[in-house]
């Protein structure tokens, strides 16, 4: 049986062309910013810290993958981004992707928590996730995903999870198929893995 976000990565394949343009929400480790730009795809990934982007800029040099930081001291200069398939490390929360991406957006992945091994009072939080949200769902083509891998043991956790179930739960069916993934019978908190595609 497929992990959850081992589920998020394969729907996430499925779809992802050479070119497309997508979304790391959440940076941490740089895991899902290699895994998207092994595809071909023009990655802009999203982080608040440091540390992240320092250890996704070690991991993409290390595979080989063109990518550059992009400092939040040059973030009105935008026409520093690079085009052509590559990363983009984004020094600046997900709430502000509508001020870096200007293109369509063909999928994004979140891991919503914290940066493992790190300070743990450094969260993600329910307002600024769901600012992310709505800026992605308006940029989204149809047929377009979104991957929300929800990790809620620490604290303030279960609010956002409650938020973002709540705030996905409510997309019209008509245009947004939503659905979720993860274990029944596991004890403590066991990641969920929430599933968005545009329909229309």
């Amino acid at each position: 049986m497929l992990k959850q976000l081992e589920m998020a990565h394969w729907m996430l394949k499925d779809i992802i062309k050479t070119n497309d343009v997508v979304v790391d929400a959440t940076m941490g480790n740089g895991y899902d910013t290699q895994f998207l730009a092994e595809l071909g795809a023009n990655v802009y990934a999203f982080d608040v810290q440091e540390e992240a982007l320092n250890a996704t800029e070690k991991r993409l040099d290390d595979a080989g993958i063109k990518n550059q930081i992009f400092d939040q001291i040059f973030e009105k200069n935008l026409s520093n981004l690079l085009t052509e398939p590559l990363v983009n490390l984004v020094l600046s929360g997900h709430e502000k992707l509508s001020e870096y991406v200007k293109e369509p957006i063909k999928a994004a992945i979140f891991n919503l928590g914290y940066l493992p091994k790190t300070d743990k009072s450094v969260v993600t939080k329910a307002d600024t996730t769901l600012t992310a949200l709505d800026a992605l769902t308006n940029q989204l083509v149809v047929g377009g995903r979104i991957a929300i891998m929800i990790y809620y043991g620490h604290e303030g956790g279960m609010e956002e999870k409650d938020a973002v179930i709540k705030w996905t739960s409510s997309l019209p069916q008509k245009d947004w198929e939503v659905t979720s993934y993860a274990p029944l019978n596991q004890i403590h908190t066991p990641p969920i893995l929430v599933l968005i595609e545009k329909r229309k």
